[in-house]
């Protein structure tokens, strides 16, 4: 397997640009996902690093290898895409051993390493099978069993569950993500499915317009997320925005929000005038101890826990508690915030100002 490493890699369409000055590292046998709303950029990111598209500009390495500019053919990687494109006039067999007796692989190394697949992909009965009468699933792991059986330096999916039905598809996941693991490989899985990719990946690279918004671990992008489109597009429901005016405390540490009590430690300076803060539905409490009050305007049921949705004079604010709690719409609600789970945003750029470091709990008033 390889380490890819994309550094300052930027697409054009025209006068459209899809991806600009794009950097981050996949490590060997990593996990990684591509993840971000349709248009983002980060399809033609992945066809880039595949070699299916050539960069204007930047660098792509693959195993400390440059090949911005090599085709697909020459870069050692299998592709797995969305509609399987898999040979209908083949059987099974067929499809998954093509591109090892393409390239005049023995046949009896061919017969093998086609027996292999099938084993861990659990399809030995349906080998002999035509491609045309399978379910969506089956097909999807003979399109997997293809990639597989070549044993590239890296596989590269482009939404490889986009057409399958929510309950198969979230099987689907789990299994790739066993064979993943059991295999070691380096995976680029692109997704624009949140849920998805925080199921999946080791890492995740954020897309918003053709820029990268924030590379990290899935715990690290949910808890800090880098900017507001992050924040709002990682989380079911998700993240809450309170409008404040707000200003850089004494020693330049501490965002103090106007008209209230709360002070948030931050890692950067220079931030003045409006400010945003960002808190997660399940890290909204309430507490008859608050005077920064929310009057509740709706309450959706999901079983366990239930979303209930606030009125505030900051903005609306959703909070995710017990189904056991009995909330009636109308309700004035006090409401409190843990500091160490807050994230401040400047409201030009959206980019966040909190340190990890935060302690205490904050109250409005």
């Amino acid at each position: 397997m390889a380490q890819i490493r994309i550094e300052n890699v930027r697409k054009e369409f025209g006068s459209f640009t899809a991806v600009q000055s794009s950097t981050f590292t996949v490590e060997d046998g990593e996990f990684f996902m591509l993840l971000g709303p349709s248009g983002c950029g980060k399809t033609t990111t992945l066809r880039m690093m595949a070699g299916l598209e050539l960069p204007p500009s930047g660098e792509i390495y693959i195993d400390g290898e440059e090949v911005g500019m090599k085709p697909a053919s020459q870069r050692d990687i299998a592709f797995v895409f969305q509609m399987f494109a898999l040979y209908p006039h083949m059987n099974v067999r067929r499809n998954i051993s093509y591109p090892l007796l393409s390239q005049g692989v023995p046949k009896a190394e061919v017969k093998s390493r086609v027996a292999e697949v099938a084993r861990i992909l659990k399809i030995e009965d349906i080998l002999d099978k035509p491609v045309g009468g399978l379910s969506g699933g089956d097909r999807q792991r003979v399109a997997l069993g293809r990639a597989i059986v070549r044993r590239p330096k890296a596989f590269f999916m482009d939404e490889p569950l986009g057409a399958l039905d929510a309950e198969f598809r979230e099987h689907m996941a789990e299994e790739l993500r066993a064979l993943h693991d059991r295999m070691g490989a380096t995976t680029v899985y692109v997704t624009h499915d949140q849920l998805e990719a925080m199921q999946m990946g080791d890492k995740i690279v954020v897309m918003n317009h053709g820029v990268v918004e924030q590379f990290g671990k899935p715990q690290q992008i949910y808890d800090w997320p880098a900017t507001k489109f992050v924040a709002n597009f990682i989380g079911s429901p998700p993240m809450n925005f309170l409008e404040f005016d707000g200003m850089i405390g004494i020693g330049g540490d501490h965002v103090e929000l106007s008209g209230t009590a709360v002070r948030v430690p931050v890692s950067r300076q220079g931030a003045k005038g409006k400010l945003t803060l960002g808190v997660r539905p399940e890290h909204v409490h309430f507490s008859d101890r608050s005077d920064f009050r929310g009057r509740v305007i709706a309450t959706e049921y999901l079983g366990t826990t239930q979303i209930v949705t606030m009125a505030t004079a900051n903005g609306v604010v959703k909070a995710r508690i017990s189904s056991n709690q009995a909330i009636a719409p109308g309700e004035i609600i006090g409401l409190e915030f843990d500091a160490r789970t807050l994230t401040v945003f400047t409201e030009e750029r959206g980019q966040a100002l909190l340190s990890e470091a935060n302690e205490g709990v904050l109250r409005h008033g």
